[in-house]
């Protein structure tokens, strides 16, 4: 067995929704015997500071920082012991679970982006931090990770999601089948459900087709429309089946996993989104790139826009 597959980091920063992310594990997305490491990057006052000056004003200040430090330590350490806490009381073993305090060195993101290479098969951060700014409606450290950390899943936790039902959303490119597995990997010892997802949008006049060209359509009347649809999906359906029976045979029973078509809306993103809201689904899977080959932005245009619509929920970007 790949034992990757079974460690977890969760970035920690003191925020009341980093400790939504691990309540979020607790509450049975993951088995109970995964390693979990609790991160926390911890922020020092420069070193340059203390080579200001040498009087006895000075030092009275650099007294009172000292002991801000060391306070700040301390607080650190009794959150991840909450944090640990909620894992010992779901279940963890506690030789599973890790609490690491790491001295800042090249920065928060940095740091954690480096530990991210250690083996783990997930990232797992809060949607917002401590910072009150909400910069691209994600907080700056999450937005950081999910740019840089391409080789690792990233999951993207909002709110309190239930952890019950994952919704899997799959295209026809090479990328989605790595979705699947990781699904296969992590939670095939879990009872979650999952509901594999296509979605076909109405056809234009000027589309992009598989494969990332674009041309033109000539308008289409309601019957012509629906055999665009019914092609697609033929074109699909042996996709999902495959997907389906990877997860089969990771271990999911056959009942634990469905497959889903919609077709004829205008968004992708927003009706993957829409499905999760009415299906009761707490956590959204995409692909960090579907099939368009234009690769000016680092993640795709629908795994983006999921990401930002989906914020009560815990969306994986899957590389």
């Amino acid at each position: 067995m790949d034992t990757t597959q079974d460690k977890i980091l969760v970035a920690i920063d003191g925020s009341d929704q980093s400790l939504d992310a691990v309540r979020y594990l607790s509450r049975g997305i993951l088995s109970s015997d995964r390693e979990v490491t609790l991160f926390h990057v911890l922020r020092r006052i420069d070193e340059a500071f203390w080579e200001v000056g040498l009087g006895k004003a000075y030092a009275q200040r650099l007294a009172h920082i000292a002991a801000w430090e060391t306070q700040q330590e301390k607080a650190v350490k009794e959150f991840l012991d909450a944090a640990r806490q909620i894992l010992l009381d779901a279940g963890f073993p506690p030789k599973k679970v890790h609490m690491n305090i790491h001295p800042v060195k090249t920065g928060v993101a940095r740091d954690l982006i480096q530990e991210s290479t250690k083996g783990y098969c997930a990232v797992v951060v809060g949607r917002r931090g401590l910072s009150k700014v909400k910069d691209i409606v994600l907080g700056s450290i999450a937005y950081k990770l999910i740019e840089k950390i391409q080789d690792t899943p990233v999951w993207v936790v909002g709110g309190r999601p239930s952890t019950r039902k994952v919704l899997l959303a799959l295209d026809a490119s090479e990328g989605a089948m790595k979705g699947v597995d990781h699904v296969g990997a992590v939670l095939a010892r879990s009872d979650c459900e999952v509901q594999l997802l296509h979605v076909i949008r109405e056809v234009h006049p000027y589309s992009w087709l598989y494969g990332g060209e674009e041309i033109i359509h000539p308008k289409l009347n309601k019957g012509e429309e629906a055999k665009w649809w019914d092609h697609i999906r033929a074109e699909m359906e042996p996709v999902l089946d495959n997907a389906k029976h990877r997860l089969m045979n990771a271990g999911f029973d056959a009942k634990r996993v469905t497959t889903q078509f919609i077709t004829g809306v205008s968004s992708r993103a927003g009706a993957i989104v829409e499905q999760a809201q009415v299906g009761g689904y707490g956590t959204i899977v995409v692909g960090r790139r579907g099939l368009s080959k234009v690769q000016e932005f680092l993640m795709g245009r629908v795994s983006n826009k999921v990401l930002h619509l989906a914020q009560d929920k815990a969306v994986w970007i899957v590389d």
